[in-house]
Order: C-alpha cells, then structure tokens, then sequence
C-alpha cells in the first residue's frame, strides 16, 4: 500500500507514471491515497483551485489529502488508523515531515531528490547546479529522515547535458529519470532487501546547501561576473525568478534606466568576434541574421542576449528588440545594489 506526496506539475507526471504501472499484473504496490498541498485561491476570481498533483489524482480516482501541515493531527492519525501505508513516496510535495509521519510507513519513505546529493540538499538544487554550472547534473532517490534530503541513498543517475539547457527543460526531464529510478527500486524495498540501515549513507563533508532563492538574485552584474556566470543564472534561474538587467535607452543621461529580462542568452567565444571585443557598456546586436544582443561582461567574456522582455511588453528576439528602438542607443546600467527584504524567497 503506496501513499504518494507531491504537488507541482513534475510531481503529477511521476503519480501518473507510478499509477500506470500499478495496471500490470506484475506489480507488487497500489497507490492508496495522495497527499498533496491545500487548492490555492486565484487572485481574479477567487476560486480554488487544486494542484497539480490533486487533480491528477483526482483525474485517476485516487482520494487526496490536503492537509495545512504534515503534523497536524488529524491528518497523522487518519494515516495511521485509515490509511495504513507500507511506503511513502515523495516528489517535490514542499513541506516537512515529522517523526511521527515518517514512523507510519514500514518500508519507510522514499524521496525523488533531482540533484547528485550529498551536493545540492534543499529546496532549489536544479536552480542552483545550473547556477553552478554544474555538468554532469543528476537525480537521487533516498529515504527520508528528519533531516532534510540527508537520508541513505537508494539510487542514482548522472546526467550529461547542453550547456543551454535551463531549468525550465531540465527539471521535468530529471524527475521522469528519478521516477524511473524508483520504480527500478521499489521491488527490492518492498521486498526487504533495501532498507535505511543498507542503503549508501551519504558523506556529509561533500554538503552543498541548495539555499531557497531570493527574488532579488535575479540581477546580472554583468561589469562584476563573467559571461559564463551570467549565462549560467539565466538558466538556472529560467522558471523563477527569471533575471534582469537595467539598461538605458538613446543619449540622455539622467533619463531613467528600465528592467529589461533576459528569456535566452548563449556565451560567445570572443576570438570569433571580429575586431575583437573592447570593454563597453554599449549593447549591440551581432551582424549576423540569427545573432543577439551583444552584452561585454567582466574580462572581456561575451555575453549574447537571444530572447528579451522589456517591462510591459511580450518576450521578443533580440532584432525585434532592436528595431523597436529605432536606431537609439543602448547601455546597460550599474544600479545600486538592493538589500534584500522578508517575503522574497521561494
């Protein structure tokens, strides 16, 4: 007997994958009930409306818990007298779960982690090992302890990837890899002969937090980081909250610099920049029909913008961009850092 936590779209997927799985003959589980975060209301209308995972589950006739918190109590002892689970299988399902929730189920809990742990542990390891530049990136399916995505590792997968690849394509495709993972997994925990006291205890000198991302990480310091670190966040940061830089446009200097999103960029090696590459603040598009938006970033490393967004407008290519200038000039501009405030992570 199999409850299953989750909430994004990600997390849909997998049920549904384990849910498919559950039609064969051969399988060894059923998937009981699913446990998932409470519908959130819409800001226009104010209407609920479930997650993902909750109407995935609802889609597949499966009953479907919502509790405000893990630990309340009448949620713990209607696992425990009701529901009885023999596994727990978690993906990205965003709260923490107790002692006592994790005591219920016999075989344990089974947690779909995408990052090669101990390296990347918390809430936003796919957003920070592109951030990292990380190559090869990967997916972890362990128990769950107390402590967060500290258990012993059941499996793992190391994946090879394009330099481009964002967090947008990355994070679905690294959780259909850890479904798979566990699925290949699951027959040897139910059966006993992969426990919590067996599986790989991971090496807490090799820890890397994950930390929760701060809405106002989403600046590019393009004077202070490379192109390569630039590139890097855009990727990583594609889902949210998306990155910016300010850039002002035309010759008058005290006219107010404005929010410009990068969508898409690519590093540029500088020798194949004709005349080389001189420091400037400038933008420039390339000469080329399919190029971007020149941006000179830190030691003379180039950065190429593919696809922007300029406040109130759609996202757009670089040369539709351009011509919307007519012919104005366009810099970037160093703004005076912002501290931080309460209420910007995610």
């Amino acid at each position: 007997k199999v409850l299953f936590l989750g909430t994004p779209d990600v997390a849909a997927t997998s049920l549904t994958t384990l849910f498919e799985e559950t039609k064969k003959e051969s399988c060894q589980y059923e998937i009981i009930g699913v446990v998932t975060q409470p519908p959130k209301r819409r800001k226009r209308r104010g209407k609920e409306v479930a997650s993902p995972v909750g109407l995935a589950a609802a889609s597949l006739d499966i009953p479907v818990l919502t509790p405000e918190k893990a630990r309340d109590v009448e949620f713990l002892e209607e696992l425990e007298n009701v529901y009885q689970p023999d596994l727990c299988i978690t993906a990205a399902y965003g709260q923490y779960l107790p002692k006592r929730f994790l005591r219920i189920p016999k075989f344990g809990t089974l947690n779909i982690h995408p990052s090669l742990l101990p390296r990347w542990r918390g809430a936003s390891p796919v957003q920070r090992s592109l951030e990292a530049g990380d190559n090869p990136v990967g997916v972890s399916v362990l128990f769950t302890v107390s402590k967060m995505d500290a258990g012993p590792i059941v499996s793992q997968k190391e994946e090879v990837i394009d330099e481009n690849d964002d967090a947008t394509k990355l994070l679905p495709a690294l959780f259909e890899v850890g479904t798979e993972l566990l699925m290949d997994a699951l027959s040897e925990v139910i059966e006993g002969k992969v426990t919590m006291d067996n599986a790989q205890v991971q090496d807490e000198e090799l820890v890397v937090n994950a930390d929760m991302i701060n809405s106002s990480e989403g600046e590019l310091f393009v004077w202070r980081d490379s192109a390569s670190d630039c590139h890097n966040k855009i990727r990583g940061f594609s889902m949210w909250p998306g990155t910016f830089i300010y850039v002002r446009v035309g010759d008058d200097e005290e006219s107010e610099p404005v929010k410009m999103k990068i969508i898409e960029s690519r590093v540029l090696d500088p020798s194949t920049i004709e005349g080389g590459v001189e420091e400037t603040d400038e933008i420039v598009l390339g000469p080329k029909k399919k190029d971007g938006l020149r941006v000179v970033c830190s030691g003379g490393s180039v950065l190429e913008l593919m696809k922007v967004q300029p406040v109130t407008r759609k996202a757009m290519d670089a040369k539709s961009y351009i011509n919307g200038l007519r012919g104005e000039r366009l810099r970037w501009v160093k703004m005076p850092i912002r501290v931080p405030e309460s209420g910007d992570e995610k």
